[in-house]
C-alpha cells in the first residue's frame, strides 16, 4: 500500500518549470495590457478635464460678459478689435466707470481674455484662457481679435459681437469649442 502511495504521489508532483515559465509569461502580457489600458484612460481623462475647464471659464467669461454689456450705455471702438471699452451708469451691479474686455497673447497661438478696470489693456483679471486664432476671430496686432461692435443707429440699439474660440490644442482644429453671441447694448439710445 505504501508503494501505490509513492507511486501516486510520484505522478502528482506540480507543475513542470516549462508549464510554470508559461503561465508566467501570460500573466505578464495580461498585467501589461492592463497597464496600457490603465495609463491611455488616465491621460484621455486629463485632457478631457482640461478641455471641460477650459471651456467652463469661456462660458463663465462670456456670461460676465453679457451682463457687462447689457448695462453698459456705450462701448468703443467700432469695427473689429481685440478689445472693448464699456462705460457702465451708476446702477449696474458689477460696477460703474470704465471697464476693458481685452485679449492679450499669452503663448505661440495662445490667448487669454482679460477684464481690467479703466481703458487701457495693461494688468486686470483673467476670465478665459486657451483662445485659439479661427476664420472668424483672427489675430489683429499681437491681439486675437473676438469683438465686433456696431454702433446703434435710428433702427437699432448698439449691438456687440463676441467669438470665443476655446481649444487647448490649436494644432487640432477638431477640439474647438466656439462660443458666438449678440449682446445688445440695452441702455444704448437710439440716434
Amino acid at each position: 500500500m505504501t508503494r501505490r502511495l509513492l507511486r501516486r504521489l510520484g505522478r502528482e508532483r506540480g507543475y513542470s518549470l516549462v508549464e510554470m515559465l508559461i503561465v508566467m509569461s501570460i500573466l505578464g502580457v495580461v498585467m501589461g495590457s492592463l497597464t496600457t489600458v490603465f495609463v491611455q484612460a488616465s491621460n484621455a481623462e486629463f485632457d478631457m478635464n482640461a478641455r471641460f475647464q477650459a471651456q467652463l471659464t469661456g462660458r463663465l467669461a462670456l456670461d460676465k460678459m453679457r451682463r457687462e454689456v447689457h448695462c453698459a450705455s456705450v462701448a468703443t471702438p467700432t469695427g473689429s478689435s481685440s478689445s472693448v471699452t464699456l462705460t457702465l451708469p451708476s446702477y449696474c451691479k458689477t460696477g460703474t466707470g470704465s471697464i476693458t474686455w481685452c485679449t492679450r497673447s499669452v503663448a505661440t497661438n495662445r490667448y487669454a481674455l482679460y477684464r481690467v478696470v479703466g481703458s487701457t489693456c495693461t494688468g486686470g483679471v483673467k476670465w478665459a484662457d486657451f483662445l485659439a486664432p479661427t476664420s472668424s476671430a483672427t489675430v489683429c496686432s499681437g491681439a486675437l481679435c473676438i469683438f465686433n461692435y456696431t454702433a446703434q443707429s435710428t433702427t437699432s440699439l448698439a449691438d456687440l459681437k463676441v467669438d470665443l474660440p476655446v481649444n487647448i490644442r490649436p494644432a487640432k482644429s477638431v477640439e474647438l469649442y466656439e462660443l458666438i453671441d449678440d449682446i445688445v447694448l440695452r441702455n444704448s439710445t437710439r440716434s
